[in-house]
């Protein structure tokens, strides 16, 4: 299986997170939620415990349709403070005028990764009543960042200066696939330009496997950088909430029974997450893990060094 590659019109980006998916090393990205403050040091105080842990640090733009410090001044101050961000770029909020401009901003801040998602439905939130713009799909977005960079033209035709040379993003949901099923979804994010893809999270390792074995027979492997998404389990009652409130999670009954079952749920719940990292880094085409999690935030730099102790962690994928 031959190692996913930037496309050959983008220049060499200077991305840590790009050079460990080139160099065929086991990547690894989590996420901060911009706090509910005006105050940049909140957010600087809870992004440092992951400052060189991770390849990339996703920043969230509206996270569960509520409002928080924005997403791209986030990210900024992330980048003074010696971060990688992944800058979440979500289609709810904005029109294409303004993200365009965004977008322009990413560049003039040094951000140069940026995931592109839908959004949260606004009734979800704490604000109901708030109007969805969704002026744009996930892959017409991805597209127009694309085009940003090279030819660097906005969609109307203007020239750009000094085009964005961005790392695009998408998202995806591991499923257990019928027969008939083919990734039409993601090949069409692929074939707009996205280049990796982080995933909601799915605890049945057999599942996953299967998931990948068909991403693999799809050529989606050899055209996208895979990161799965994983994160600390907190308790049983937390994951029966995550299957019933979060949108495509898999957690099988027997994950959750054996967390019930312990002296310590929580502990067992982190052991969990770092023996999925161990099994996921074996499977064909598994380009790295995406960490998140909620409320748990504190828990994710000793998941990561204990996972990154394993002797064969960084070493390139076969």
């Amino acid at each position: 299986m031959a190692e996913p590659t930037l496309p050959s019109a983008s220049p060499p980006i200077d991305s840590a997170l790009v050079r460990t998916l080139l160099a065929g090393e086991f990547a690894v990205t989590a996420e901060v939620v911009p706090p509910l403050s005006g105050d940049a040091a909140a957010l600087i105080a809870k992004a440092q415990p992951l400052l060189g842990l991770v390849d990339g640090l996703n920043v969230t733009d509206g996270a569960g349709a509520r409002s928080h410090l924005s997403s791209l001044v986030a990210a900024g101050l992330l980048v003074r403070e010696g971060h990688e961000p992944v800058l979440q770029f979500t289609t709810r909020d904005r029109n294409r005028i303004a993200l365009q401009s965004d977008i322009l901003g990413t560049s003039a801040l040094g951000i140069q990764n940026i995931l592109v998602l839908g959004g949260d439905d606004p009734k979800a939130g704490d604000q109901p009543d708030a109007k969805p713009v969704f002026d744009l799909d996930t892959g017409e977005l991805i597209s127009m960042v694309r085009e940003m960079g090279d030819p660097g033209k906005l969609p109307s035709g203007r020239e750009i200066e000094s085009p964005p040379k961005l790392f695009i993003g998408a998202a995806d949901t591991p499923m257990d696939p019928p027969a008939d099923w083919a990734p039409d979804r993601l090949a069409s994010k692929a074939d707009a330009g996205a280049q990796f893809v982080q995933t909601q999270f799915c605890y049945d390792i057999d599942i996953v496997r299967r998931y990948m074995a068909r991403l693999g027979d799809a050529g989606l492997t050899d055209r996208l950088f895979i990161l799965l998404g994983t994160g600390p389990i907190g308790s049983a009652r937390s994951a029966r909430w995550m299957v019933k409130n979060l949108w495509g999670v898999i957690i099988p009954d027997a994950i959750i029974e054996r967390i019930e079952g312990a002296r310590d749920e929580k502990a067992e719940g982190h052991k969990i997450c770092i023996e999925y990292i161990e099994q996921v880094r074996e499977i064909a085409g598994v380009a790295g893990v995406h960490v998140m999690a909620i409320n748990q935030d504190e828990a994710i730099p000793d998941i990561l060094a204990a996972a990154q102790a394993g002797p064969t962690f960084r070493t390139a994928r076969t």
